[in-house]
């Protein structure tokens, strides 16, 4: 299938301020683009890109003062095949992971493991190992949290979610990773695009969607507390250790959000 993925975000600023943001799809997603998913601004302004040091496309630029529009428009080629589940695969023992999963062991700025490990090995520590602990988790978070935008706080971690039981997705995936790491399963926050494709449509306007991704079995595999259920049409811009290293945008001074929207539709043929 194809997919129709973009978005339009209108800041204000007093005065010119440096913008971090990171707000293309993922590398690894790269070759699917049919149609680029270069971000304009307007008024137009140099926009610098880099790759940081997880691996996402990340770009820079002096927003003027006044009104800034960031946009991009773009056409992604998808497979259609929901989320994959593999039962079978298995927990490594830390000893026997990579190098570069064990970042994703250990605590981060909204994934607080030395706040929930207790509380973890109380509700987990019966399950069985792999595919199924972390289902068990999925399933726990997905019942425990109540969804509500007006839950949203942008200074929430893990810890205050599974406290309050009110959240947006990005607390349903917090929770989620803490858990899991708590557990000895590496885990990562994920972000992206992901539409009303194969389920009903959410009257809620459109929004970028977090989940997150562990690793079993000698790869990642994505997981989905909110939803908890298989998706279609998943497009994964940003993977980091929490929502901190994958923020859409990142301002170096005071700002006001004006506009916000998201659209990702599938194209009929």
């Amino acid at each position: 299938m194809k997919i129709r993925v973009g978005f339009e975000i209108v800041h204000s600023f007093p005065q010119p301020t440096p913008l971090l943001m990171m707000l293309n799809v993922h590398p690894s997603r790269e070759l699917d683009l049919i149609e680029p998913d270069t971000v304009t601004s307007w008024p137009p302004t140099p926009i610098d890109t880099y790759v940081d040091g997880f691996g996402n496309v990340a770009s820079r630029v002096l927003a003027p003062a006044g009104e800034f529009t960031l946009r991009t428009d773009a056409l992604v080629a998808d497979s259609g095949i929901p989320d994959v589940a593999a039962w079978n695969a298995v927990q490594h023992p830390v000893e026997e992971l990579p190098d570069d999963t064990l970042v994703y062991l250990l605590g981060s700025r909204y994934c607080e493991t030395d706040r929930l490990v207790a509380d973890a090995w109380r509700l987990f520590g019966h399950t069985p190992l792999g595919w199924g602990r972390v289902a068990a988790i999925v399933d726990f978070v997905h019942n425990h949290i109540q969804f509500g935008y007006q839950h949203a706080r942008a200074t929430k971690s893990a810890f205050e979610a599974y406290q309050e039981r009110l959240g947006v997705c990005r607390d349903f995936a917090h929770l989620a990773v803490t858990f899991c790491r708590c557990m000895n399963i590496p885990a990562r926050y994920a972000t992206g695009y992901l539409g009303d494709i194969g389920v009903p449509k959410d009257p809620a306007p459109m929004d970028f969607s977090a989940w997150m991704e562990v690793y079993l079995g000698g790869r990642w595999h994505t997981f989905d507390a909110r939803h908890n259920h298989p998706r279609i049409g998943r497009i994964v811009m940003a993977r980091g250790r929490d929502a901190s290293d994958v923020a859409l945008t990142t301002a170096f001074g005071p700002n006001e959000l004006r506009r916000f929207t998201v659209w990702t539709d599938e194209v009929e043929e």
